[in-house]
């Protein structure tokens, strides 16, 4: 197989049906340095600590720098609709107030000076944003009714099934300038530095391009996490969008290999179609042909959506977890950690009401795990996101459930199968390299099931 550049980053575009062929131009996005080798953590502060507040968040903060954590992504701290709310709590995606922070959560200057001491320790801070609806009792559906969609009989509406907000409408420009100052705001007042946006691809992109112009003119290198998979958004908007349709590859190796338990709430266990490890490399060829050079997509494992509506890590993918987490940082693209994964959480977090994740001190084998990876991904050039990092050199294996790839002086093996697989017809040389979690200096003739390496040098 070809050797795939690392620009082209994660997307199973033609399993997704989009249909084209012919590579964007290169992205017009200027991606800050310290993106490229960044890690990105996403922070749901409801959960993270008992008290579930910006002050208790503040003191795990050496925690998640020690980790190996640059960019701290927080779920909305802004205030909840009551209309239509949703548990107890709501949900943090019904926004009452752009400019104002959840008391659930602290004060807006408990935010900055979470902020500021992120910001000492040397972390990035970047908020989720919603753009595409607001909470039924915003002040806005009161002050600026025109800034909403109407359905046939004049009422606002929301999108898919969610009864408590209402979609904005983008064709209305002070409706966009409204949203452009909202998060302007938020730069200005508490020094954030981006934002991650809610279901971004419903939004049109010509907002997106505008407005990411006029945010750098009020902090120039922000970091913009959009929450789709469409490549135009990283044409000239966003730095990274979401690798979806790889997370999906991910479910239907682990299923096709017995791993997949997760049932919904009525029973059912979602059907895939058969893969095996071969498939990730040709995903990689699919997305050269899909996504503007020198774009980034983030590799995920678990967020806040698949904990809580598509089964946990542990009922997605089985015991190839671990090598699954393992191609998150070493694939192109951006890994992310989400709350709780960094202690191997296994049960959903509840979404409306208030819960908590597992002691940090529960897991020190699965902190140290993932220790690892962040150094490894600090220190080695190679996996840099983008087109700064190295090309990815596919090698071949003896079995299809079996992957191997270079990037650089990087060598990452897995056996995603369902027993135990001889690795090479012909090992490839390992020129002194040393594997990163066993420090073993050849290579094994098989691989267990789940089973990984990586051998550095």
């Amino acid at each position: 197989m070809k050797k795939l550049l690392l620009s082209l980053l994660g997307g199973a575009a033609a399993l997704m049906g989009w249909g084209q062929n012919v590579a964007p131009a290169p992205t017009t996005v200027n991606h800050a340095d310290w993106s490229r080798n960044a890690v990105i953590y996403e922070v749901n502060v409801r959960q993270f600590t008992p008290e579930g507040t910006f002050k208790a968040m503040e003191n795990h903060l050496p925690r998640l720098k020690d980790l190996g954590v640059d960019i701290l992504w927080f779920m909305p701290i802004h205030p909840i609709s009551q209309d239509d709310r949703k548990g107890k709590l709501g949900s943090y995606y019904a926004v009452a107030d752009y400019k104002g922070v959840n008391p659930e959560f602290g004060s807006l200057d408990d935010f900055r000076e979470m902020v500021k001491a992120a910001h000492n320790l040397g972390m990035k801070v970047i908020i989720d944003w919603v753009p595409n609806h607001s909470g039924r009792d915003n002040a806005w559906v009161k002050n600026h009714p025109d800034w909403y969609k109407r359905d046939d009989s004049g009422k606002m509406f929301g999108p898919f099934d969610w009864t408590d907000v209402y979609e904005f409408d983008y064709s209305n420009p002070a409706m966009r300038a409204g949203m452009t100052d909202a998060m302007s705001f938020w730069l200005r007042e508490a020094d954030i530095d981006g934002f991650r946006c809610d279901v971004a691809g419903r939004v049109p992109v010509s907002f997106w391009d505008e407005n990411r112009k006029a945010l750098e003119a009020v902090k120039p290198g922000i970091f913009m996490l959009a929450e789709a998979t469409e490549p135009e958004l990283l044409q000239n908007a966003f730095d990274m969008d979401y690798n979806w349709p790889m997370k999906d590859l991910f479910s239907a190796i682990a299923a096709t290999s017995g791993q997949y338990t997760f049932k919904d709430a009525e029973g059912k266990m979602k059907t895939f179609p058969e893969a095996h490890a071969a498939d990730i490399l040709a995903q990689l060829d699919k997305e050269a042909a899909m996504y503007p050079a020198d774009s980034y997509l983030m590799n995920m494992i678990t967020n806040h959506d698949l904990n809580s509506w598509e089964g946990t890590e542990f009922e997605r993918l089985g015991n190839l977890q671990g090598a699954f987490a393992v191609l998150t940082f070493t694939l192109p693209g951006m890994p992310l950690i989400y709350t709780g994964q960094e202690v191997a959480l296994d049960r959903a977090f509840e979404f409306f009401d208030k819960d908590e994740q597992p002691a940090w001190d529960s897991k020190p084998e699965v902190v140290n795990f993932y220790k690892i990876l962040t150094t490894l991904r600090h220190t080695r050039p190679e996996l840099a996101a983008g087109d700064k990092g190295a090309a990815v050199e596919a090698l071949p294996t003896a079995s299809p459930d079996v992957i191997a790839f270079r990037r650089g002086n990087v060598l990452t093996i897995a056996n995603l199968g369902s027993k135990e697989e001889r690795l090479f017809k012909k090992a490839p040389k390992l020129d002194g390299a040393t594997e990163l979690f066993t420090g073993a200096t050849a290579l094994p003739k098989t691989l267990p099931a789940g089973g990984y390496l990586v051998f550095v040098k």
